[in-house]
């Protein structure tokens, strides 16, 4: 069970705002601020500090959070587990985002289910910010993710290395290789800011000194069925994941675009919190999931 300090110094965490973690809490101010003393004179170091007026975590403050972190995600296991294996019942709790989760996992997930008939499982698919709060918070034992995280608050494996392709409409006038300023004048079709695949283009961009904004014209949507239909319908172009566009490749609904000095590959990650006790539970999992062993 975490201290109550403790849980003041997480809500300062998210909050950065004494005012407004007494607040969260339902304790006063001269509480919160009394909790953060504690612990500091505890651990000997200072946990956060003042730049320009803002609260920021000092880097001790910072290791402290990443331990809390996985000490508050155990605890919440701990919590949900113990009284699920008196009953007999095991549960997983997975995360993925959109790509991953209807297209890298679902056949997984068919093998794993059947071998494991016993295990009630429970898929949550969302973004990578979305899931890395839900595992911080112990509300996911594992997630899969297509996104960047910070890699010193998580333990991970590969899951898998995806290419990245940009396409069109099978009709599309677009010639089948360009460089990258030649699609400029083109819609761009994309995904939500908080998406894992728009965040790799973003970054592959600003590599090569351009931005979306490059583009005539942005379209945002929230769902890949209607990002592809749209592309289908030469509405515009898109960039995705190629396994999340191969059977209308195949189809011929679609057509890839080769951008000259554009070949890229991004890694979808299995990860958990760094440190876990469950930590053997975790690579347990991945490696049923993968290779569907007996173990």
């Amino acid at each position: 069970m975490l201290d109550f300090r403790m849980e003041t110094f997480l809500t300062l965490c998210r909050t950065m705002n004494y005012t407004r973690t007494a607040e969260v809490l339902h304790i006063t101010q001269p509480a919160v601020t009394q909790h953060i003393q504690y612990l500091q004179k505890h651990y000997g170091v200072k946990l956060f500090s003042y730049h320009d007026k803002r609260l920021t975590l000092t880097d001790a403050g910072q290791a402290l959070r990443s331990a809390v972190l996985t000490m508050e995600h155990d605890e919440q296991e701990l919590k949900r587990r113990l009284p699920l294996l008196e009953k007999g019942k095991v549960r997983l709790r997975l995360g993925a985002t959109l790509t991953a989760g209807e297209y890298a996992l679902p056949s997984h997930l068919s093998r794993y289910m059947k071998a494991y008939p016993e295990v009630e499982v429970q898929l949550t698919v969302g973004s990578t910010r979305r899931l890395l709060e839900l595992l911080n918070r112990g509300a996911l034992d594992a997630a899969i993710v297509e996104g960047y995280f910070a890699k010193r608050e998580y333990d991970y494996l590969p899951w898998s290395m995806e290419p990245y392709a940009c396409v069109c409409a099978r009709d599309s006038t677009l010639p089948a290789r360009l460089h990258t300023e030649e699609l400029f004048a083109q819609t761009l079709i994309l995904r939500d800011p908080e998406s894992g695949s728009r965040e790799i283009l973003e970054r592959a961009l600003l590599e090569r000194n351009f931005q979306i904004s490059d583009f005539s014209r942005v379209v945002e949507i929230n769902d890949l069925t209607v990002i592809k239909y749209l592309v289908e319908q030469d509405c515009g172009i898109t960039f995705l994941y190629r396994r999340a566009v191969e059977r209308e490749l195949q189809e011929g609904k679609l057509r890839e675009i080769q951008i000259e000095g554009w070949k890229i590959s991004h890694e979808f990650t299995f990860l958990w919190r760094k440190g876990s006790v469950f930590e053997e539970k975790y690579r347990r999992l991945f490696r049923r999931l993968c290779k569907n062993e007996e173990v």
